[in-house]
Parts: C-alpha cells; structure tokens; sequence
C-alpha cells in the first residue's frame, strides 16, 4: 500500500484511525465532478461514529476535497527511519455539498428543458450520473481513472448531508411521508450564495487573510474615506472566493444581484491615476536622460571647439629662427 501524508480535520482523522481496524466501515472517496470546472475530482466522505452515550445525536456525515499540493522540485518525506519518495501533501477540506450538487442538478435541467418537474432524488441522481459519466467518457483524458462513475455519484445522493442540502437547493413537495419529490431552483440558489457571501465579507472573516487585506488595500478601500466602498469590496471578493466552486455563468449571475456601480467607477478611477503617474514618471525620466545627453554633447563640443581653436593658433604662430623637432633626435658631429 502506498504511503501518503495529509492534513485533515482532528474529528475525521479521530473517524478514520476506528475504522481502520473494520475494512468494511473503511472511509471511501468518491469522484465527482468539480462545480467550477466539471472534472473529475477527488472527494472523501465522513461519517462520524455513532456515540452509544448519546443516542439521540443525528450522524451528521460530511464531504471532504481533496487536493494535492506537490512541491516544483523533487522531494520526499522522513517517516521514522523509512524514507517516502513521493513528496505530495495531501490536503482535505470540508466543502458544501450544495456545490457539489450545482452541476448535477444544472445536467438534468439543460436534458429536460424549462423549469422541469417534481421528481423524487432516486431517479434525479441516476439520470444525472448517466449524463455525467457519458460526458465524462467522451472527454480528451485517456485516463478511465478520471472518470465519473455511475456508483459514486449514486453514493453521494444517498447521504445524509447531500439531502439536507437539496433541500436548500430545489423546490420542494412532499407527496406522503415516504415519498418526497424536487425541482431544481435558480433562485434558490442565489439566495444560498448571497447567504454565504454575507457571512464570508464580514471584516473577522475578510481579516483572517492578509492577501485578502491586501486585495482591499490595493484599491485604496482601508482608507476612512471610502467606508461605503469597502463593504462593497469586501462583496465582491466574497463572490470570487465562492467562484471557486462555482461554474462562471453562476457567478457571474450571483455579481449581478449586487449594485457594484460605485465600486467599478472608483476601481476604473484609481486605475486611470495610476496610469497617469506612470506616464508622468515615464515622461520625467525620459526629460531627464535627454538633458543628460544634451549637457555631454554641450561639453563635447566645447571640448572640440577648444581643440580646434589651439591648432589654429599654432598654425599661426611666428616659427622662424627656430629649430625643427628632428634636430633634437640627430646625433651631433664632433
């Protein structure tokens, strides 16, 4: 079995170390498509055990991305007195499986058309894994690894969390009290995104990174004077961090609900200053090293002219009577 280092959440890795012993209750990963690209990604799902002293606590399972950070160069890692060629570091996150669920639910909209109907999660899961893995197979990767598969997507739509996130996503209805049926809502959709981009623009949040400090400060948003336009900064690179996990059309979808006139018209503003400045710097320097060149040229001449005016002098001057320069190199008669 191959040996890989991650970093994880303390209550997944708590999950995963009591089933080892149980391969049956093994932690499996699932691979769907990503919501902002499509491929084919690499996710773990979690769920937690069931705590006897506590038997009304819901199972609250949990989907986890995978990604792997690899270094430009060549490395490895020291584990005891073993040495692990491949210097990958895993890296496992919760994500929302509301986002997971954004292209999936999006398939079966474009295949039906409109609004589309009420349909129970079974049969909107298994036309959406048909659509996907379709796609998937028919895609320039040769590699069959890559692929969506039928199961997982399956798997997914039968957790516990994916459930309660259609129910954030779709319009819903139920039929009895067994039977409960959904219909993809755009709508509702937004109003989800708008809900976490409010709670992810808060200043605690927006403070907790310093590049995001820096993206505001950049556009001169952290001074006193531009307190309106800041929260509307803060908005806006709410909604590209969300774009992380969003296809470009949502996003651009959920940029559009905010009003970011003011926004845009200072950012433009700011950008045409700079771009003066730096024309005017350009033009500076540009002065500058033409009058360096000028004063060596003056200084040049000068020293030419002032040459020219000692030849002409000597040429001038009265040399009769005087002896030539040869005379002084010729040997003397005795």
């Amino acid at each position: 079995m191959d040996t890989h280092f991650a970093v994880l959440p303390l209550d997944v890795i708590d999950t995963v170390v009591s089933q080892l012993p149980d391969a049956t209750r093994s932690p499996h990963f699932l691979r769907l498509p990503h919501p902002r690209t499509g491929i084919a990604s690499l996710f773990l799902v979690h769920e937690p055990v069931h705590n006897d002293n506590e038997p009304d606590q819901k199972r609250v399972s949990k989907i986890l991305e995978v990604q792997a950070v690899e270094p430009p160069n060549t490395r490895s890692w020291f584990n005891g007195d073993e040495v692990i060629s491949d210097g990958k570091l895993l890296v496992m996150t919760p994500v929302d499986p509301l986002f997971l669920l954004i292209p999936l639910l999006r398939a079966i909209k474009q295949l039906n058309g409109g609004i589309g109907n009420f349909r129970p999660a079974e049969d909107i899961f298994e036309d959406a894994a048909r659509h996907m893995t379709e796609s998937s197979m028919t895609s320039p990767s040769q590699d069959t690894s890559m692929h969506v598969r039928v199961e997982d997507i399956m798997k997914f739509g039968a957790l516990e969390c994916t459930k309660k996130a259609m129910k954030r996503l779709c319009d819903v209805k139920e039929i009895t009290a067994d039977i409960t049926v959904f219909r993809y809502s755009s709508e509702k959709l937004t109003q989800e995104l708008r809900k976490k981009a409010a709670s992810l623009s808060t200043p605690p949040i927006m403070e907790m990174s310093r590049c995001l400090v820096r993206s505001l400060a950049k556009d001169a948003l952290m001074e006193d004077k531009h307190e309106d336009l800041l929260e509307l900064g803060r908005t806006k690179l709410a909604c590209e961090m969300l774009g992380q996990y969003l296809p470009p059309d949502v996003q651009e979808a959920l940029l559009a609900t905010y009003d970011l006139s003011k926004l845009d018209a200072h950012v433009k503003a700011l950008a045409r200053e700079q771009s003066l400045i730096s024309e005017n710097t350009a033009i500076t320097k540009k002065s500058k090293a033409g009058a360096t060149t000028t004063s060596e040229g003056a200084k040049k001449r000068k020293k030419e002219s002032m040459g020219s005016q000692g030849i002409e002098k000597l040429k001038k001057a009265n040399v009769s009577g005087m002896s030539k320069l040869s005379t002084f190199f010729t040997k003397k008669v005795e």
